[in-house]
């Protein structure tokens, strides 16, 4: 009944992640529950840990990445920094909207962060535009690496939860 469980919080976790839902944490708690609920006898603290560090590792590159192809598409750090805010404010916007609203809210926000804080550098609306659209790329790239650690958590705890 454990490893039923554990394989269900698996997928659930891995149908969060596109909305912007905390998946990761999910899994990486299922297994650590799961270890709990067996007395550790077959999930101990290495797979627990890794996964509770990759989760990690890819919250901070969903905070990043949204900067980074702002920066990468001709913004300047003001433009790297409001596609972190605007993401963060769009995702928090957007949650009254059930399940895609925050998806949506981040997207959204952190296009509009990036282009208003590098449209401020007064360098017209073309360059803002253009760093806009990199900050929503790398919002969409954030999120398709948030989906990948996801299947890596699941494989792992299943795998691991087996032995």
């Amino acid at each position: 009944m454990a490893y039923l469980l554990l394989v269900l919080a698996q997928v659930t976790g891995l149908v969060l992640i596109p909305f912007g839902l905390p998946g990761l944490w999910l899994q990486a708690g299922a297994l650590a529950a799961f270890g709990w609920w067996t007395d550790f006898t077959t999930v101990g603290f290495v797979p627990i840990a890794l996964a509770l560090f990759l989760a990690l590792l890819a919250e901070i590159a969903e905070f990043l990445l949204g900067g980074r192809y702002a920066r990468r598409y001709g913004g300047g750090r003001r433009a790297a920094v409001g596609a972190i805010i605007g993401g963060i404010v769009g995702a928090i916007v957007g949650l009254p909207v059930p399940l895609i609203g925050s998806v949506i809210g981040a997207f959204v926000g952190s296009f509009i962060g990036a282009a208003v804080l590098e449209w401020t550098r007064g360098e017209g609306t073309r360059p803002a535009v253009r760093a806009g659209w990199g900050a929503f790329l790398g919002r969409v790239v954030a999120t398709a690496l948030k989906g990948g650690v996801g299947v890596v958590i699941a494989v792992l705890s299943v795998l691991t939860a087996l032995s």
